[in-house]
């Protein structure tokens, strides 16, 4: 009864603030969680409900909005056209590519703070992958044919613009439940994408990159740490080369600056600010946002992701703490409590989708979340994307009523 009573609280604060915004990530949250990206779809209703919240609401995804692969492919094929969603204004406002890719509700984009040295390295990356692939996939799989090889680099190998990444999901299939196996892939593909940094180093491009490893276990010494397969997870799925700075909280001033220079006209850090701008911790960050931000232009934030990891290390109260959403999720629910607004922390079960994943349906927050963790969720959806859809789609009609009527 708490959890009901608790959600409805929030519902109803949501829908009845003066101002608001939402910054989510969409694999995992408005979409399920797919082995192969190419197959990822949304329900169109739900893009309909994300135009009512209009200015309210971003997207914030490690994912691209562009190409092949991107998120814009899925809208136009959720809508079974490429003319309607620019005509009706229907893609995905906000950053893609951890950061680095921003778009209109147009589907017009930029990428400010990127270099054509580091767009040009990015852009061998995946003809630089493939032939390491081949040998990695030769040494776990020695009886592997070439043509299964060359199947599963295609559904691996995924040719981003300001993302190239390993995707182990296909070469998992092959595995089925032996974790060993997908330690072994894991750890290979991870000295494999080291070697590509190595490379760009030796081009020139020395604090150009890094790898993002999703899920991962935090980050030490500027490294995110893998998180390796056991029995009952399936651990980190992909690995990421992204340019340095690309990260979802400094994402997260980036949105808030378009934000409040939409409302007041003034971008609080300046209209030019991007990644390559932002403070690198959560404490400058923070200090930024105080020196630059009225609290009568601070909206209350409302930080949906779904991926979130704890794990148990070295004694009772040590914990390696991660996941892709945690650090913008974190510096969400820090930004509120700074600002004196209750910033609104939701948390999406990805569980059910193709990705094995820790479920709060069969062992509450274990693996996501522990006693200790200073993030907290104000809601938890338990059934997945379908369930928070369903909810999106309600609270964003009510949302606009409110606006219609104050």
């Amino acid at each position: 009864m708490k959890d009901i009573n608790n959600n409805f609280k929030v519902e109803k604060q949501l829908i009845n603030s003066k101002s608001i915004l939402f910054i989510q990530d969409i694999d995992g949250v408005c979409i399920p969680l797919v082995k192969d990206p190419m197959t990822r779809e949304l329900e169109s209703k739900y893009i309909y409900a994300v135009k009512k919240l209009a200015e309210e609401f971003f997207v914030l995804t490690c994912g691209e909005h562009e190409g092949p692969r991107g998120v814009n492919r899925i809208i136009e094929r959720s809508l079974r056209s490429t003319i309607e969603p620019k005509n009706e204004k229907l893609y995905l406002r906000g950053l893609a590519a951890c950061g680095v890719e921003y778009q209109d509700n147009n589907g017009e984009t930029s990428s400010e703070g990127v270099s054509e040295k580091e767009l040009n390295f990015l852009s061998k990356v995946p003809s630089l992958i493939r032939p390491k692939f081949d040998l990695i996939v030769k040494n776990i799989f020695p009886e592997i044919s070439q043509e299964d090889i060359n199947y599963h680099a295609a559904k691996s190998i995924c040719d981003t613009r300001f993302s190239p990444t390993i995707n182990f999901n296909s070469l998992f299939d092959l595995v089925k439940k032996d974790s060993d196996k997908r330690k072994l892939i894991q750890i290979s593909f991870e000295r494999m994408m080291n070697e590509i940094i190595y490379k760009a180093e030796s081009e020139g491009l020395k604090n150009s990159f890094f790898l993002h490893i999703s899920p991962n276990l935090g980050n030490k010494n500027g490294r995110e740490t893998i998180k390796f397969s056991s029995n009952d997870d399936i651990g980190s799925t992909d690995i990421q080369l992204l340019i340095k700075g690309a990260v979802k909280d400094s994402g997260v001033l980036f949105l808030l600056n378009k934000f409040i220079e939409d409302k007041t006209g003034k971008a609080p850090f300046g209209s030019n600010f991007n990644f390559r701008n932002s403070p690198n911790s959560i404490t400058e960050k923070i200090d930024l946002c105080k020196r630059t931000i009225q609290i009568k232009d601070m909206p209350l934030i409302i930080g949906v992701g779904d991926t979130v990891t704890s794990k148990k290390y070295n004694g009772e109260k040590l914990f390696l703490r991660g996941g892709s959403d945690r650090s913008f999720l974190e510096f969400i629910q820090i930004l509120g409590t700074e600002f004196g607004i209750k910033n609104k922390i939701i948390f999406v079960d990805s569980s059910s989708g193709e990705v094995e994943r820790p479920s709060t349906k069969k062992t509450g927050l274990i693996g996501i979340s522990d006693d200790y963790d200073n993030l907290k969720f104000d809601m938890v959806f338990k059934n997945g994307p379908k369930e928070y859809i369903n909810w999106f789609i309600e609270l964003a009609k009510k949302r606009s009523n409110f606006k219609k009527n104050s």
